[in-house]
């Protein structure tokens, strides 16, 4: 057995929560990889919605769609702050997961990053929309100006969810040097 990394455990626990034809979240398209497994995940009767601020990120997730003969006519995806996700999706549409990576576009401009204030408006939204049993994954790369209150409030925010309505698991590797990725993953249970 092979521990996961946050990556693996993230996509480990999307599979076990989103089946064929559900509509999910990929708050923070970076280079496109998550809405890929996304809409796999979810197939061509599934919807998946995406957002970044950086429309350099927009086009590199449409590209590795395309490449990879992805039909994206149930792909939305947004050049504009995740935490814009309530006002996006409509009032009635419920999702069963979602996934965050905070922190900065890899490849990319260094100081155009993930705050705490959008992203907790982001998993609000995706709370208010998220099914019984769905999962919002949230994994903060906090080795950046900022990062460490960017996960510090995350985390807090994740501590305070009503037990009775969410189950909050915490995600970490204690020896790793240089700010390895936590993961927090909420699911609703009530």
């Amino acid at each position: 057995m092979k521990i996961k990394s946050a990556l693996e455990f993230s996509h480990q626990l999307l599979s076990e929560s989103i089946v064929a034809g559900d509509t999910v979240i990929d708050c923070t398209m970076g280079n496109g990889h998550d809405t890929l497994f996304l809409a796999n995940l979810v197939g061509k009767n599934g919807t998946v919605y995406g957002f970044d601020i950086q429309a350099e990120a927009v086009n590199n997730t449409k590209a590795l769609l395309k490449k990879n003969h992805v039909e994206t006519d149930h792909i939305y995806l947004y050049n504009i702050s995740h935490a814009k996700v309530d006002e996006v999706l409509p009032d009635e549409t419920m999702i069963s997961g979602a996934i965050f990576n905070l922190g900065y576009l890899p490849g990319g401009n260094k100081t155009i990053v993930t705050y705490p204030e959008t992203t907790i408006a982001a998993i609000k939204g995706c709370l208010s929309h998220l099914y019984h049993n769905g999962v919002v994954i949230v994994v903060a790369y906090y080795g950046h100006p900022g990062g460490e209150r960017e996960k510090n409030t995350v985390l807090e925010f994740g501590s305070q969810l009503d037990q009775k309505r969410y189950s909050v698991l915490k995600y970490s590797f204690l020896n790793q040097k240089h700010f390895p990725p936590i993961l927090m993953a909420i699911q609703r249970i009530d």
